[in-house]
């Protein structure tokens, strides 16, 4: 029987759980973290504020919020997988951060009243929702009036040449990478499947648009391999 996209994503986590971190470094050759950090830069999150880390993973970016917010603020980071989470619970137990909550659940139904977060983001996993409207209308949902939902995901190179670079070190290099540093090829051949068919950054903001989302801002990064969407929720 032919796996649902959920159930393939959900299994690939769970094995590759123990590896990520590390094989998020060398297949974007460290520079997952500055992209993260200009992001967290352009966002200007208040203290005192309170954030949703969607799709959190290993909660790297859960601890940089939460370092952001201060401790009168609140983070929650959310994640459909429970290998994964431990790793994020080892990290926040390591780390001097009081106002963090980890939860399992799905990011296609988030257990969140509405209008409950200043900031909701979500990293390198919108491209692994079995829909990325519902998930985008779920964070427009429960973001307040006057908050902000940020995105940073893989997105299309547009330069030619460099796309077509692009597109080879993902079908190719990268899942043997996989298997070199993680013992996992299929794994990590499903994630340059997922990379390669998301949407480029033109048709994501045109998403953000219609998920409600007002002044969409768009950054891309080196050479277009990643991009940040950060959207504006109506007062």
């Amino acid at each position: 029987m032919q796996q649902s996209k959920e159930q393939r994503v959900h299994n690939v986590f769970e094995k590759i759980y123990k590896n990520y971190d590390q094989m998020n470094s060398v297949i974007s050759f460290q520079r997952h973290k500055a992209w993260r950090q200009d992001t967290m830069k352009r966002m200007d999150v208040q203290k005192g504020s309170k954030a949703l880390d969607v799709c959190c993973g290993t909660a790297d970016w859960t601890l940089a919020l939460a370092e952001a917010v201060g401790e009168k603020g609140e983070v929650v980071g959310l994640d459909f997988s429970q290998n994964m989470l431990k790793i994020g619970e080892e990290k926040v137990a390591g780390s001097s951060h009081k106002n963090i909550e980890l939860i399992h659940g799905n990011a296609m139904e988030l257990p969140f009243p509405d209008n409950t977060f200043d900031y909701v983001t979500i990293g390198f996993g919108l491209r692994n929702v079995p829909d990325y409207m519902t998930v985008l209308k779920e964070m427009h949902r429960v973001v307040k009036p006057g908050g902000k939902v940020v995105c940073l995901e893989t997105s299309q190179p547009t330069t030619p040449g460099y796309r077509q670079l692009y597109f080879l070190y993902f079908k190719h290099i990268m899942p043997m990478l996989g298997k070199l540093v993680a013992k996992s090829y299929e794994e990590y051949s499903w994630l340059q499947e997922s990379t390669v068919n998301f949407p480029g950054k033109k048709e994501l903001a045109k998403m953000f648009d219609e998920a409600g989302f007002a002044k969409v801002e768009v950054k891309s990064y080196t050479g277009g391999v990643a991009a940040m969407h950060m959207g504006y929720k109506d007062k």
